[in-house]
């Protein structure tokens, strides 16, 4: 627990100076976690970095995360992305005669889909050309305290476990918890700063974020289930991978977008 603290804090503190400084410096952070938590989701399904669909699962995470605005041209749409990745995956599965089946090229398109498009959104919202350094802190807070909440409060009244065939640990009182801390954060947001925020949508993102951030959890929890495997990677002492420690996050920021809780 206490290294799990230490590089948590480490960690935590710079992600938040890259955010603060924003530019190519969080733009390049994000495009970097991207490549690594794909790299992880490619070893998660047995698949080396170097086959032609997992080449094309690369190239498709960096047309969803580059920071296109920044290079001053206009980013290509989500749609025509897919469409093209889902041809040219496809296409790879004759050219190899079927060494890359139709499974490995559907798990490339959603990996580079789930993975790709969540990291990207986290871009989009501190790129927003107003208050978007209050977006983002608002978001990463309430996910923040989403877990905190489920995990001290699961501790100390957790009795009625929420999904044990999926994640043991985790307790309906503890999700209650994440979901009550989650609110009451964005709701000190919306306090002060009512310029930017009304306490009613404030309240509405806290209750997104805990219950869609819980299931990016479950989500990633499940999928590790199946692999038989405890976590996604190791690259920070005492938290796993890239995927263990922002799976809720690229669940949670396409949501506000696609839902327009975000004014993007």
């Amino acid at each position: 627990m206490k290294q799990r603290i230490i590089w948590g804090l480490l960690a935590g503190a710079a992600f938040v100076a890259l955010l603060l400084a924003g530019g190519w410096f969080y733009a390049a952070a994000l495009v970097l976690l991207a490549l690594l938590g794909f790299n992880e989701y490619t070893k998660m399904n047995g698949h080396s970095w170097n086959e032609p669909a997992s080449l094309l699962g690369y190239a498709g995470v960096l047309m969803f995360v580059l920071p296109w605005k920044l290079m001053g041209v206009d980013s290509p749409s989500s749609i025509t992305v897919l469409w093209v990745l889902a041809f040219l995956l496809l296409a790879v599965t004759v050219f190899t005669k079927n060494k890359i089946t139709i499974d490995g090229a559907s798990l490339m398109l959603l990996g580079a889909l789930y993975v790709g498009y969540g990291f990207s959104s986290m871009n989009a919202v501190r790129d927003l050309d107003h208050h978007g350094i209050f977006w983002s802190f608002l978001i990463i807070t309430c996910n923040v305290a989403s877990d905190a909440g489920a995990y001290f409060v699961g501790r100390a009244m957790g009795k009625h476990k929420l999904w044990p065939s999926i994640s043991p640990n985790k307790t309906i009182e503890g999700s209650v918890g994440g979901v009550v801390l989650a609110v009451i954060a964005a709701l000190i947001f919306a306090i002060c700063a009512p310029h930017v925020i009304d306490i009613g949508t404030s309240l509405l993102i806290g209750l997104i974020v805990a219950v869609a951030g819980q299931l990016g959890d479950l989500i990633q929890s499940a999928y590790k289930r199946v692999r038989n495997i405890k976590d996604s990677g190791s690259i920070l002492p005492g938290h796993g991978g890239v995927l263990d420690r922002f799976d809720s996050w690229i669940i949670v920021f396409p949501l506000l977008i696609l839902t327009d809780l975000i004014p993007t």
